[in-house]
């Protein structure tokens, strides 16, 4: 039989909906499997995705199924669990979800998949730790959202400030994705110039100041979605999907994701947000940026606060 890339989605709530609906529009896999506890969602999602068929870039097979279609995956992508209430931090959300994945991993795995997992469920670092945990699977074949989107806000927000393309903003935020995360602005740039340097030369227009602003913005952005909507799934959809192409094509990308982190940043044992190369294998290597002194301790503080959370988690949720 000729190879085809699958993706096997476990949650069709907003979230998982939203990123199928993109995977489609983007062309990216071959087939897409959907599955829910919610048996008639996921069918009724399937029906709907293929009535567009027609008007889609490449053909894409796509159905609701059961664990079983796990096996022959390439990926599995998790998007279900318990949603972030309104001022809910997501690290509250932790021993409910913990217990949620451990179901899922066990009959993912149970179905003989040995693919690469793609956690995108909040809090997104402790659960893709726990993935990595249930699952037995090679820490770099376990891949967490991390902060692609907070890094992708990151940017969209200097791009308004700056006016220009947000695609030509370069930067990253590192950390917990969540509220300990932190801006790298030793090493932003716009078309190669230092963030820093394009303030200096343009002191009446751009402050050193408005960056914390920004920032802040950047960070608080979900808690402002979801008392306006209830949830935040468009963004993270896209960039669920950009993750995705970047390991079914093999690209070699550069994402801020969440990676195990073995030594890296003095860091060991933890899964946390980093930019990283990622291709078919998974996280190929993570990149150590330059990281200030400010930023250094920022990322260590980041650091602790998800190993404070986790603890407990892996007393209290059995690992076999």
């Amino acid at each position: 039989m000729e190879r085809v890339n699958r993706v096997a989605l476990i949650g069709t709530g907003f979230v998982g909906s939203s990123y199928a609906f993109a995977l489609l529009n983007q062309g990216v896999a071959d087939e897409l499997v959907m599955i829910d506890l919610n048996k008639d969602k996921s069918e009724g999602d399937a029906m709907d995705l293929n009535h567009g068929l027609a008007f889609a870039p490449n053909y894409t097979k796509i159905w609701y199924g059961d664990y079983m279609y796990c096996k022959d995956a390439d990926i599995v992508v998790i998007t279900a669990g318990a949603n972030q209430k309104p001022g809910e931090t997501r690290l509250d959300l932790v021993e409910k979800n913990a217990t949620i994945f451990k179901s899922i991993v066990d009959q993912v795995m149970g179905a003989g998949f040995n693919g690469i997992f793609v956690v995108a469920t909040n809090p997104v670092d402790v659960l893709t730790h726990m993935t990595w945990k249930f699952s037995g699977l090679p820490s770099h074949r376990v891949i967490g959202s991390g902060t692609i989107l907070d890094t992708a806000r990151l940017r969209y927000s200097l791009g308004e400030y700056f006016e220009v393309d947000a695609r030509n903003v370069h930067g990253y935020i590192m950390g917990e994705h969540g509220d300990s995360e932190l801006p790298v602005w030793s090493q932003a740039n716009i078309g190669g110039r230092s963030i820093h340097e394009v303030i200096r030369d343009n002191p009446e227009k751009y402050k050193e100041e408005d960056l914390e602003d920004l920032f802040i913005g950047v960070r608080d952005a979900a808690y402002h979605i979801i008392e306006r909507k209830g949830a935040t799934y468009y963004g993270i959809a896209m960039g669920l999907v950009r993750l995705t192409k970047a390991i079914l094509h093999n690209e070699n990308s550069i994402l801020t994701v969440s990676a195990y982190l073995n030594g890296e940043y003095g860091q060991d044992d933890i899964y946390i947000g980093v930019p990283a190369v990622v291709n078919r294998s998974g996280v190929r290597e993570v990149l150590e940026l330059t990281l200030n002194e400010k930023e250094k301790e920022q990322f260590t503080h980041s650091a602790n606060v998800l190993k404070e959370t986790l603890a407990p988690v892996l007393q209290k949720t059995p690992v076999e």
